[in-house]
């Protein structure tokens, strides 16, 4: 046995509370090491005549290891829990005070861990829309122009290829004036990047966190957005920028021209009494000097930014926040932000951006989710690169699902490309089928599934500036495929339950990816072929009556309990079983 890859963390992603009623117990062992993992739990206060023995579901393996979970459903959760642990050749119990091999009931509380109480009020609960919601991201500068009178004076022509500091006249008139097409195309939730006053084209670097950006419109353009995207059921999220702000910040500036005797001197940090530029010596975001960082434990400058979110959250009536840089902030912030949000409006998301492992900011008191990266890496690997095969794909994918409790897993915002990255068609050489693959998989995959503004019509570009490019309205450019695929992708999410609230299976040949979404009888059978050559597969049906391909029209009606299917090169299938 294996015992130095076993892991167990009370209170943490290996121990949670799902609901107010159930608890997942997750224990992780090493790969193809055990015949059978049980789970020992009882009542700590009464051991002796409550205790039970159940044995745990293998529900994930990667490259090293193997998941076991159990879910508890009852009232009294004021429990203690060991492991059994059987590897065929000897049996040993995990507890937290090591392995042993024999459980002493007569001083258990020394040895179990323990579940001391669920508290309703620590349950990480999501927003109640999270399972249909499908995204859309909105570079606002260059989606489209809806009103040349508040354009920048110096805007390029809308088909030019952009430069770093170039400006297009992008606004929010713009959205409104394509609600029908987002509508259309079957979207219910638009991330936008930052709308409030900057010097810049994408508004990462705030002057005022209370006023729309002139060149975006005003307040009540925004009003007018967010009112007439809720009457189309389309939740509206704003990007806010709390790590730094710009150096034309006014509070920044008073600092500049006063130095320590500014009232603002300690909403930053300055190495000195004075603020010097060349070289900074004030922390900012990255190494950018335009952008000095924040000093959000400052309890004035704490109260000037959750004032603003007051603002918009209450007065305009959004759904939620995107939080920029958001693991360079301290905790204590994010906490105190998730109560300002919440109170106001429970159901209002908050993702952040964690590009890495953000497990200490999951836990419920602090984000929701935070955009998957991990994921969009892995994406581009197996889909656009190359570089990975399906199992290897599978296996990165189980270790991502593992690191969070179920409830993140399914609020994760899911995307391919952003403002911040390449765009996937550029990385995949334009290769169609790479696109068409991913973005299959995207829409199957638990959590929310996030869209590029233009990838459905096949906008192509390298990193900033190249993703940034104006929207290209003329319809005779679009890439009518893609757009005909993304329309279908998106209904079938927003209609087919297991997709929206089914859990993960993954059956991966050498060949083939292969993904199983399972909600109370149904289940979709997600199956990609990444390689240049046909594949055949069989689909177990179970106790399933019919088959349907969801992408095309084929219908089997089964009679053996399994069927044959072929799947051309570079293709994807979504095959429901009933």
């Amino acid at each position: 046995m294996n015992i130095e890859a076993l892991c167990h963390i009370p209170k943490s992603n290996y121990a949670y509370a799902y609901k107010e009623d159930e608890l997942h117990i997750r224990i992780r062992t090493a790969k193809g090491d055990m015949e059978q993992v049980s789970i020992i739990f009882g009542n700590k206060y009464d051991w002796y005549n409550r205790k039970q023995k159940h044995p745990m579901r293998k529900i994930h393996t990667d490259l090293y290891y193997d998941y076991y979970q159990y879910e508890i459903k009852k009232e009294d959760f004021r429990i203690g829990y060991y492991f059994e642990l059987n590897d065929g050749s000897q049996i040993l119990y995990y507890t937290e005070a090591g392995m042993v091999t024999k459980f002493n009931d007569e001083l258990a509380y020394c040895y179990f861990f323990q579940y001391p109480y669920l508290n309703p009020i620590d349950v990480h609960k999501q927003p109640s829309w999270i399972g249909d919601a499908v995204f859309y991201q909105i570079f606002v500068e260059r989606f489209q122009n809806g009103n040349i009178e508040n354009s920048p004076p110096y805007i390029c022509s809308w088909d030019d290829d952009p430069k770093p500091k170039s400006f297009f006249g992008g606004d929010l008139q713009g959205i409104i004036d394509k609600l029908d097409y987002l509508h259309d195309l079957g979207i219910n939730g638009i991330y936008l990047t930052p709308v409030f006053t900057s010097p810049s084209n994408h508004k990462y670097d705030t002057v005022n966190y209370y006023e729309i950006d002139p060149y975006f419109g005003d307040e009540k353009v925004f009003h007018e957005l967010v009112d007439k995207a809720h009457e189309k059921g389309i939740k509206i999220i704003l990007d806010a920028v709390f790590n730094h702000c710009s150096n034309h910040f006014p509070p920044f500036v008073d600092v500049t021209e006063k130095g320590k005797d500014s009232q603002y001197y300690d909403w930053f940090s300055i190495d000195g009494d004075t603020v010097k530029t060349d070289p900074p010596n004030y922390k900012m975001f990255g190494y950018v000097g335009y952008m000095p960082k924040l000093n959000t434990s400052n309890p004035k400058l704490k109260e000037y930014l959750f004032s603003s979110i007051r603002y918009w959250t209450e007065q305009f009536n959004i759904d939620g926040w995107r939080l920029d840089v958001s693991d360079e902030i301290d905790h204590r912030f994010w906490r105190e932000f998730r109560t300002l949000v919440k109170e106001i409006k429970e159901d209002a998301i908050i993702i952040g951006e964690n590009w890495h492992d953000a497990l200490p900011w999951l836990m419920g008191d602090q984000f929701d989710s935070v955009m998957n990266y991990p994921v969009t890496k892995q994406c581009l690997d197996y889909f656009a690169r190359n570089e990975i095969g399906p199992k290897e794909f599978e296996g990165k994918l189980s270790t991502y699902l593992m690191r969070y409790p179920d409830q993140v897993n399914e609020a994760m915002l899911n995307l391919l490309d952003s403002h911040d990255t390449e765009r996937f068609l550029y990385t995949a050489g334009e290769r169609k089928e790479a696109l068409r693959n991913a973005a299959t998989f995207l829409f199957a995959y638990k959590g929310m599934p996030c869209t590029y503004y233009g990838s459905e019509i096949g906008m192509t570009g390298n990193h900033d500036p190249g993703c940034r490019k104006g929207f290209d309205w003329r319809e005779e450019n679009w890439d009518m495929e893609f757009y005909r695929l993304y329309k279908k992708l998106i209904r079938i999410r927003k209609t087919e339950k297991a997709l929206q609230y089914g859990n993960v299976e993954f059956g991966s040949t050498d060949d083939l990816f292969v993904m199983k979404r399972s909600y109370e009888k149904e289940s979709i059978l997600v199956v990609i072929n990444n390689t240049a050559s046909e594949q055949e597969y069989g689909v177990v049906t179970g106790e399933s009556k019919t088959v349907m391909e969801l992408l095309g029209d084929e219908v089997w009606d089964i009679k053996e309990g399994s069927i044959t299917v072929k799947i051309p090169a570079g293709s994807a299938r979504y095959y429901k079983l009933s």
